[in-house]
């Protein structure tokens, strides 16, 4: 039903995406970093979903509002870029403790968010970027032949392929940047700078998000 060259063209495209810094991975490196592999793991199972649903809606058509309407998708934009501001702010401001730094108890462990507090800020981070939506709008019909069967099925397949090279990709790159949480654990200084790193990343992110 799918043929192979479009399977290859969303998997290439995807990977180009994938290797494009973005707020979902900028998320899934600080969290794994500041608090391990398996924080960072279950954070991507927030973007996963976060993916999911915006397939579904693709398929459905309920995000066609964005190219209907560009007003809603400057609102959820601009709600992003609100949003990554101000993990910026807790990050920068003086005196504040950065949204991804190391929390360690008075035993000196790593204590990390809840499972269910990681996985949904994996899955806003991701729902609050609608160049996901329009993604899926503009990549998947392109491969899309009507005369090969079912629409929504080959939509599915090829949202499906994408979806598991962007997982595969992020799961590999939260799984090395976790092993930096050990060398940051008894370097303060290091620590410090990926605080001011993160915040100031996190800033630019919400400003461009916010005007381009």
């Amino acid at each position: 039903m799918v043929n192979s060259a479009a399977v290859l063209g969303v998997a290439a495209i995807a990977l180009g995406l994938v290797l494009t810094p973005g707020p979902n991975m900028l998320y899934l490196v600080s969290r794994s970093i500041t608090q391990g592999r398996r924080a960072g793991l279950i954070s991507l199972a927030g973007v996963a979903f976060g993916f999911l649903c915006y397939l579904a809606a693709a398929i459905l058509g309920i995000s066609a509002l964005f190219s209907a309407v560009p007003q809603a998708y400057t609102a959820l934009k601009l709600v992003g870029a609100c949003y990554l501001g101000w993990l910026a702010w807790q990050a920068l401001k003086p005196g504040g403790t950065a949204i991804f730094a190391r929390d360690q108890s008075e035993h000196g462990a790593v204590r990390t968010d809840s499972s269910r507090k990681l996985f949904l800020m994996g899955l806003t981070t991701n729902l609050l970027n609608p160049k996901i939506a329009i993604l899926y709008l503009a990549l998947i019909p392109q491969f899309v032949h009507p005369a090969a069967g079912s629409v929504w099925l080959q939509s599915l397949l090829l949202g499906g392929v994408q979806i598991t090279v962007a997982l595969t990709l992020n799961a590999v790159i939260v799984c090395l940047a976790g092993s930096v949480a050990v060398f940051l654990s008894d370097r303060p200084t290091w620590a410090r700078a990926q605080k001011l790193l993160m915040g100031t990343v996190l800033g630019g992110l919400a400003v461009h998000l916010a005007v381009d």
